[in-house]
């Protein structure tokens, strides 16, 4: 491009700012419309990233070490349609009843296995003086307070002693303590759950909520206890192994798979379905932590792109206003194209004249909208910190690159047609419609 063609298109664009300039409230609404559009993209990308840190940092507090097996509703299908069929029947209230404290014994007992804790969820009213509510029972063993990573404030976690004689005891997590008994000690004192009254022998640390879990609000009670002196039950819902070489982590969990298919009785896995984690017949599901954190990193990925797609419909709409605008730019200044066009100007000059315009205009709204994006991201993240969630302030390369690339496709795009407008006016017509 020589010394010409360079003063010929930075006087076109020193022409698209003043014309722009020339109609300053005009300019500022279609800007703003780009920058709402453009200020979004960057939001979700940043919410889509703290999120995912987010799901994914309440999961490595249960540890990086461990399997979980929990229950399933067995199907007559094989794989990830088994799966959604199973949360279907489990939320329509199908109880499976099939997993057990044999079960956690049997696979704690596999090589690379040095404990496990069951898990066990109850709902019971329980009362101090004069306080009463509805609490919410966690059965566990003492196993529960080396794999997890909760920490006891006061007093003491309880034994494997009390749990197989089935002691009265209960260790009341953050919320529960302060609700029941305020600044007043809580260690030493008997609670009422149901009709017998249970010793309160330790009081967990602050932990918060995971999602909407609230750790704070639970009462650890020995899982035998629960099971046999508060509802009358045999099975467990869950429970949790730790491993002693992460690097086999598979092959444990293929391993507590083979051996809960012979503990309920089930048929093994054939060398044809070797690719399915589970079995549809299997009334479990036994997960790699890995396995989870690569599950929630599907969702929180899908949501993003579902946000964006609504992100789009708003960038389009941005796109339409400009696309009005440079139609009223045209028609406003018909006069001026004919006498350009009189003088010699091309239809390439005229094209790219409007085209410069359109560009401009998105630009602006793009880089205005990626810094307040970046804004209004930290305050959310800011916002999120101070309730207590661990919510990373980051903003993916990606959302920069999109947001640009999308702010300069819709300046082209919504821009060309009143372009090709104003370039195909012959100049003799032009200037008898001014």
């Amino acid at each position: 491009m020589n010394n010409f063609s360079y003063m010929i298109y930075w006087s076109l664009i020193k022409t698209a700012f003043r014309s722009l300039l020339a109609n300053k409230t005009r300019t500022f609404l279609t800007v703003l419309g780009v920058m709402i559009g453009i200020a979004s993209v960057i939001i979700v990308y940043s919410a889509g990233a703290g999120l995912n840190s987010l799901v994914l940092g309440e999961f490595e507090a249960f540890g990086t070490d461990i399997i979980q097996t929990e229950i399933k509703v067995p199907t007559s299908k094989k794989g990830v349609a088994a799966e959604g069929q199973s949360a279907s029947a489990l939320l329509q209230g199908v109880q499976v009843t099939t997993l057990s404290l044999e079960d956690l014994d049997d696979i704690s007992d596999l090589p690379n296995i040095s404990f496990g804790y069951p898990g066990l969820m109850g709902q019971e009213q329980v009362s101090f003086g004069s306080e009463t509510k509805k609490g919410m029972l966690f059965g566990t063993n003492s196993y529960f307070i080396d794999i997890d990573q909760s920490e006891v404030e006061h007093g003491r976690f309880f034994t494997s002693a009390e749990n197989n004689s089935l002691a009265k005891v209960i260790v009341l997590g953050f919320d529960v303590k302060n609700n029941l008994f305020g600044d007043s000690e809580a260690v030493g004192q008997l609670v009422k759950i149901k009709q017998s009254k249970f010793r309160v022998v330790g009081v967990m640390e602050e932990r918060g909520a995971m999602m909407t879990f609230n750790w704070d609000d639970m009462i650890y009670v020995p899982i035998k206890t629960l099971q046999k002196r508060i509802m009358g039950i045999n099975h467990i819902s869950y429970m949790v192994h730790q491993l002693i070489d992460t690097s086999l982590a598979d092959e444990t969990a293929e391993e507590a798979r083979a051996l809960l298919r012979d503990n309920h009785d089930l048929p093994q896995v054939s060398a044809a379905y070797t690719g399915f984690m589970d079995m549809g017949r299997d009334d479990f599901r036994v997960v790699t932590m890995d396995e989870m954190m690569e599950t929630m990193g599907v969702i929180t990925g899908a949501l993003t792109w579902l946000l964006l797609a609504i992100v789009a419909i708003s960038l389009l709409v941005g796109g339409v206003g400009i696309m009005n605008i440079m139609y009223v730019v045209v028609g406003e200044r018909t006069k001026e194209i004919g006498l350009r066009k009189a003088v010699g100007a091309t239809y390439k000059t005229i094209m790219t004249q409007f085209l410069i315009e359109a560009v401009v205009v998105t630009l602006l709204g793009g880089l205005v909208g990626l810094v307040s994006g970046a804004l209004i991201s930290f305050l959310i993240s800011y916002g999120a910190s101070l309730s207590g969630l661990d919510w990373d302030f980051s903003i993916p390369l990606e959302a920069y690159i999109v947001a640009l690339s999308f702010s300069t496709f819709f300046g082209l795009l919504f821009g060309i047609y009143p372009a090709r407008k104003a370039a195909r006016l012959e100049p003799i017509d032009a200037m008898r419609k001014e």
